[in-house]
């Protein structure tokens, strides 16, 4: 049975607080933690942590200094911008990751600069302070493609297994399964966040009931989940496939020389 529930008296976070004595002191506040539990962590307290300010009068800026690379630009009729793009982490999201809402005047928050090194650093404390073999996953919000609205993913991971590999076994029916790979962190963040919430002031949730994802702190980490380079196959947005392919059709195009014949 899966149990998820949020972990309360976190504070507010600020640049330079210890995360594992701030959870840690949050744990040793209410249920005690079991071998095999994993805490979804919201990235935005990992980076206020982290320091992970900016002076950005306009957020704008700040998106394009994380860009590695566009995606779609729309304008709505409001003539609001929403840029879907690549930032320097592989993650595919509007607004690379920085965040306005929450943070001091004149300022944005970006993502942590590593969240798997965050997210290991912080299970490797928890273990040793609690006492308990727990994972951790650090988790942000982003869109999806063909389907509106948001969910949580996992851009860290540390001490949990990412994929739950079930290539090379058999369906009910005994039919093989070739392509089979659930993303089980992303699932878990989802879960996670449906306690955690985004106003309730509760950035932090365990999740007991898969304490068969928890393994080593040198697991593979969330980096592994974003597909890039050959392996995206949506590159682009369908405006900017279109723009491109014309372009370069044009260019492909050479002009017809002029010839005179005489007679």
């Amino acid at each position: 049975m899966l149990t998820v529930w949020p972990l309360a008296g976190i504070p507010e976070i600020s640049a330079g607080d210890h995360l594992v004595d701030v959870i840690g002191s949050a744990v040793d506040a209410s249920d005690p933690l079991a071998d095999g539990d994993i805490l979804v962590v919201t990235s935005k307290i990992v980076s206020k942590a982290e320091g992970r300010f900016v002076t950005a009068d306009d957020r704008e800026d700040a998106i394009t200094a994380e860009t590695v690379r566009a995606v779609a630009t729309r304008t709505s009729a409001s003539g609001h911008v929403t840029r879907i793009v690549e930032n320097r982490l592989g993650i595919v999201s509007a607004a690379a990751g920085v965040d306005a809402s929450n943070t001091p005047e004149g300022t944005v928050l970006l993502l942590p600069v590593d969240p798997d090194a965050s997210a290991r650093a912080l299970a490797e404390g928890l273990r040793a302070r609690l006492g308990v073999r727990v994972g951790v996953l650090i988790s942000d919000t982003l869109g999806r493609a063909w389907r509106d609205g948001q969910i949580d993913h996992a851009i860290g991971a540390g001490g949990v297994q990412v994929f739950e590999d079930l290539r090379g076994s058999t369906d009910t029916q005994g039919r093989p399964l070739h392509v089979t790979l659930p993303c089980v962190a992303d699932e878990l963040c989802a879960a996670a966040d449906l306690v955690k919430g985004k106003a309730t002031g509760m950035p932090v949730a365990v999740v007991r009931g898969r304490a068969d994802l928890v393994g080593e702190l040198d697991l593979p980490g969330a980096r592994t989940i974003p597909r890039t380079g050959e392996r995206d196959m949506f590159r682009l947005g369908y405006d900017e496939a279109y723009a491109e392919g014309f372009a370069d059709g044009t260019a492909s195009v050479q002009p017809r020389s002029k010839t005179t014949s005489t007679k």
